[in-house]
């Protein structure tokens, strides 16, 4: 046994780098070109092998470290057999036993005299069926890695498509002589590779004699040579450890800025090595199946889950599970905030000449059996918004190269129920007086808050309002409820000093907050959807022209 100090190889120009990860436990066995560590630049992240067969004895760095080439990064302890693999024949023979050798071991000895040898060979950049110059766009594997014959060293980018530089060489990268944004051209110069070539060498062995007592265990088996180890590699893509997967140092980098398990990635490369377009496929597959079967709890591609936090030991808790209307809620909020690109724009409404025209009809509304609120005067005043603004009255389709523009105007209004929220519709709300849509606002509120709302109730909106009413504050930030592509959002009315040129009179003022989509609505359709709105309200006149 002996120990063996690991240092940081050649970084391919990098001044010092980052340990972000380490591979193998302390005391845990480590084959040769096993990842001891993980490194990362500005640019790239590389693993850092190990040259022997062994166990780590200890690191000699930690995760987050700063290190620069020739830096020790571990002690490994090696085995015996390397120390007979590196032997001479000429040793290897002074040193067999004078006594009759048993069979088994006279079979093995010549095994235990494997010469390697090492030379360093330069990759060159194979016929790209042109004589122009390309640009080298990414370098797939980092220096210390082994490559195989066909795995992609670089790749290149021309004005009409990407090619992949493969290999044509097994062993380690030792170097990089081109570098990303250099041009090059059939037969330029790319890596400098140590190839590892095995030679056997024969030994006479005594001829065997019949023995009674057993046979010694043979000597150990050489270490194993650069090509053989490197065969791991091709098939650690059917693993879900993202540690294990068969992908290079851009990849990996690309699948951490995303948010990518690479064990889910199915690998399109040679011997199914997984390139960038395999994890951009992944990723592209995950949004528009809503990502991780669109529940709640989990995360879209790209977006870190949440770690599960164990509460119960700051205090005593209770576990309660969500309500299907609040599951739906959750679903459906998540998904309309990442895919909807939102933008809010505040202003408030003097509504103190409506405030008082809507409490001089208590009276009437006492003998129709109405109450009349202002929630029923907001949607009156939006369904005539959506009317001079029908921007705002459509839906991006599907496709995302059309958009449908309605007809008709039906109003949402979120109401808050004991089971959670619910969106119930107010049909051709522009057609409907204040009488009429009063009544619908309490009928659909007691239809929600008894849980009696049908599917067809909460179908067909335009626009959504919700109001926090007599809860208070100031102001908050709504979510477009998709596919429609605006939301009003209500809050408490206050009374505030308004100056009107001469003197601050005293005004109730209500505060609005539209939230809309801005993939189908510009700044200038808000503001002026707004604006209409605000006059609206403050003068409800307006809503018979």
């Amino acid at each position: 046994m002996a120990i063996e100090i690991i240092t940081i190889p050649d970084l391919g120009g990098a001044d010092s780098v980052e340990v972000i990860e380490l591979c193998v436990s302390v005391g845990d066995s480590v084959e040769q070109e096993e990842s001891l560590v993980v490194l990362e630049s500005d640019k790239a992240s590389m693993d850092v092998p190990s040259p022997f067969d062994g166990a780590v004895v200890k690191y000699l760095v930690a995760e987050g470290d700063t290190v620069k080439v020739g830096d020790a990064i571990a002690e490994v302890e090696t085995a015996a057999s390397e120390a007979i693999a590196e032997k001479t024949v000429e040793e290897v023979v002074e040193e067999a036993p004078a006594e009759p050798v048993p069979v088994e071991a006279a079979v093995e000895a010549p095994q235990a005299a494997a010469v390697s040898e090492t030379s360093e060979q330069i990759a060159l950049v194979p016929d790209i069926g042109s004589d122009d110059k390309v640009e080298l766009i990414e370098i797939s594997v980092s220096v210390g890695d082994q490559v195989e014959e066909g795995d992609t060293l670089v790749v290149l980018e021309s004005d009409k498509a990407t090619m992949d530089v493969p290999s044509t060489l097994t062993g380690t990268v030792k170097a990089f002589i081109a570098k990303e944004g250099d041009k090059l051209a059939t037969g330029d110069q790319v890596a400098l590779i140590e190839v590892t070539s095995s030679a056997q060498a024969v030994v006479e062995a005594p001829a065997p004699t019949a023995q009674v007592e057993p046979a010694k265990a043979a000597d150990p088996a050489p270490a194993p040579s650069p090509a053989v180890t490197a065969a791991p590699a091709a098939t650690a893509a059917v693993s879900n450890d993202s540690s294990d997967v068969y992908a290079g140092p851009s990849v990996r980098l690309l699948a951490r800025e995303l948010g990518v398990d690479l064990g889910q990635v199915a690998g399109t490369g040679p011997r199914s090595r997984i390139q960038k377009d395999d994890v951009n496929n992944f990723v592209k597959t995950a949004l528009k199946s809503g990502g991780n079967g669109g529940s709640a709890s989990a995360s879209g591609a790209g977006i870190p889950q949440v770690p599960a936090v164990d509460f119960s030991q700051f205090g005593e808790i209770e576990t309660v599970k969500l309500s299907k209307i609040q599951k739906i809620t959750a679903d459906n909020m998540q998904r309309n905030w990442l895919n909807v690109p939102h933008v809010t724009q505040f202003d408030d409404a003097d509504i103190t000449e409506l405030e008082v025209f809507r409490k001089s009809l208590k009276l009437e509304g006492e003998k129709k059996g109405i109450k009349v609120t202002p929630v029923a005067f907001i949607i009156k005043a939006a369904a005539a918004a959506l009317a001079a603004n029908p921007e705002f009255n459509r839906s991006l389709a599907g496709d995302g190269e059309n958009y449908v523009q309605k007809h008709y105007i039906n109003i949402g209004m979120a109401v808050d129920t004991p089971r959670g929220l619910v969106v119930p519709v107010i049909k051709d709300a522009d057609k409907k007086g204040i009488w009429e849509i009063s009544e619908d606002v309490i009928t659909m509120a007691t239809l929600a808050r008894e849980g009696k709302l049908k599917p067809s109730d909460m179908q067909g909106g335009c626009f959504t309002i919700s109001s926090l009413g007599a809860i208070g504050g100031n102001g908050f930030t709504p979510i477009v409820n998709s596919p429609e592509v605006g939301i009003l959002g209500v809050s408490k009315s206050q009374m505030k000093p308004v100056w009107d040129g001469s003197d601050f009179q005293p005004k109730l003022m209500l505060p609005l907050a539209l939230s809309y989509d801005h993939r189908v609505i510009n700044g200038g359709d808000a503001g002026r959807f707004m604006t209409y709105l605000v006059k609206v309200l403050s003068d409800i006149r307006h809503m018979t022209l």
